[in-house]
């Protein structure tokens, strides 16, 4: 299977359970693997045999930007689910870090990673 990667998209979002997180937002970055047969649009040198990145980086932005998830875990999931929804893309792995999470203590980030299959979720 070949794979397409974006890697650290930024987007400003308001996800968390605390109040603060919901009403001040912070930084998000979204990193993506896409599984996908790439060898017609190899052949072809034709967008439309492969799918569109502006519309992938599009479908994301919206969802972090517009959407509001207490759990980095639920708002990595439904990335997942829409991208195996909207594009035909065989597997998608998704990973959601989160910066600046309000944990007293030194660390760099907090990060989910998803893993998830068009077979698996009837789409």
């Amino acid at each position: 299977m070949d794979k397409i990667y974006f890697n650290r998209m930024s987007f400003y979002g308001y996800h968390g359970v605390f109040e603060a997180e919901a009403q001040l937002g912070q930084r998000f970055y979204v990193d993506l693997v896409l599984a996908l047969d790439l060898s017609r649009a190899g052949a072809s040198d034709d967008l439309n045999d492969t799918v569109n990145y502006a519309d992938i980086f599009d479908c994301v932005r919206k969802i972090v930007e517009t959407e509001r998830y207490n759990l980095v875990e639920a708002l990595t999931a439904r990335i997942a689910g829409q991208l195996l929804q909207s594009f035909p893309i065989a597997e998608v792995t998704v990973k959601v870090t989160k910066p600046n999470p309000p944990i007293n203590g030194q660390y760099d980030s907090v990060a989910i990673e998803m893993t998830r299959r068009r077979e698996d979720m009837n789409v």
